[in-house]
């Protein structure tokens, strides 16, 4: 897993073209503010975020979000030990994104 601040995640997000932006907030935080283009997959609910991660692409690179990062190490956590490789993790979450939001 590597750490990415806000500015070097909106540079990463707009040339990779093999990237998927994983929120794993509630359906009511991702329902009040996200990213665009961003996938809810709610770590809180364990059975949810475990059937989620199984059907994700793992040759995709994944970045992952939460309010303030530390659901979002979690997730990146969980996720390595399920064989994903390209895993990162926004600093500080989306209370310390600079980009648009929805």
């Amino acid at each position: 897993m590597i750490n990415l601040t806000s500015d070097e995640l909106i540079e990463i997000l707009e040339k990779d073209k093999n990237s998927c932006l994983l929120d794993v907030r509630t359906d009511d935080e991702f329902g009040e503010s996200h990213i665009p283009n961003s996938k809810l997959l709610n770590i809180r609910d364990p059975q949810l975020f475990m059937d989620g991660i199984q059907q994700l692409d793992k040759a995709k690179n994944y970045y992952v979000y939460c309010h303030s990062g530390v659901r979002s190490v979690q997730a990146c956590q969980i996720m390595k030990s399920f064989g994903f490789e390209n895993l990162y993790n926004l600093l500080g979450g989306i209370s310390e994104w600079t980009g648009p939001k929805i």
